[in-house]
């Protein structure tokens, strides 16, 4: 399934009736990204201290509702998910032409004109 696609049928079961206000969808897209985020990281955190195993289909679960915000919030602003993975890997390569390594992002442009 390209992304696009997903963006398409993931929004037919949206509630379109709970966004008539102004941002209302942007805001449930964002905070809904936060708090799927944050499950993510809850089973990452009972793994690594509190002797839990991984549970990787759980894991997987809940980045599949991240997925389903982050098609939310794209659409709230009137962006395809192909053009936000697009721009993402733009941005990477130009920061990164032959891939990640620690002295570039140490030494990120951006970085040094802050700490000028």
């Amino acid at each position: 399934m390209d992304a696009n696609t997903y963006q398409e049928a993931a929004l037919r079961t949206l509630n379109r009736d709970a966004f008539d206000k102004p941002y209302a969808l942007l805001t449930d897209g964002v905070m809904g990204l936060c708090g799927e985020s944050g499950e993510c990281i809850d089973l990452v955190k009972k793994f690594l201290f509190q002797g839990h195993e991984l549970d990787r289909d759980k894991l997987a679960e809940e980045l599949g509702d991240v997925a389903w915000y982050l098609a939310v919030t794209a659409h709230a602003i009137g962006c395809p998910l192909e053009t936000v993975f697009q721009r993402n890997i733009d941005k990477l390569k130009k920061r990164y032409p032959q891939g990640f390594t620690p002295d570039q992002s140490i030494n990120r442009e951006e970085y040094r004109h802050a700490q000028d």
